[in-house]
C-alpha cells in the first residue's frame, strides 16, 4: 500500500503458450469461460480477447456467444419435445393410412361408399310438424 491508500496492482503477464492453451480448452469444451475465470482468476474480458485473437474458429467481426447451462438445457428440452411431436405425427399418419385402407376395403368387398360423395343432393332433413 502507498500513502494515498490505493492498492498497487501487480500486472500479470501470461505467456502466449498459456493463452493458446486456454483458448484450446475453451474450443474443446473442457471448460467454459466462467469456469476458467474462477479457476485461473483471470477476468472474463481477458479470456474473450484471447479467444478472439487465437481461436482457430473465429473469423473477423464475428462475436462468440457462450451458452449458459440453462440455455443448453432448454435446447435439449426443445429437441426432446420435437422428437415426441414427430413420433406423435408418425402415429397419426399410421392411423390415417389404416383408416383409408379400411374405407377402401369396405368399398371393394361390401360395396359401401363411406367417403362423402359431393355430388349427392342434400337430404331434406326433418320438417316441422304442425301443432294440433
Amino acid at each position: 500500500m502507498i500513502k494515498t491508500g490505493k492498492r498497487i496492482r501487480n500486472r500479470v503477464r501470461f505467456t502466449e503458450e498459456f493463452k493458446r492453451k486456454i483458448v484450446e480448452d475453451f474450443e474443446k469444451g473442457i471448460m467454459s469461460v466462467c469456469q476458467m475465470e474462477r479457476y485461473y482468476g483471470i477476468s472474463n474480458p481477458t479470456i474473450y480477447s484471447w479467444i478472439y485473437k487465437y481461436s482457430t474458429y473465429n473469423e473477423k467481426n464475428i462475436r462468440i456467444v457462450e451458452m449458459k447451462d440453462s440455455d443448453s438445457n432448454k435446447v435439449k428440452e426443445l429437441e426432446q419435445k420435437v422428437k415426441e411431436l414427430e413420433q406423435a405425427v408418425g402415429q397419426k399418419q399410421i392411423n390415417i393410412d389404416f383408416l383409408e385402407k379400411m374405407i377402401e376395403l369396405a368399398k371393394d368387398q361390401y360395396d359401401i361408399d363411406i367417403k362423402k360423395n359431393f355430388n349427392t343432393p342434400r337430404s331434406g332433413g326433418s320438417k316441422r310438424t304442425k301443432k294440433k
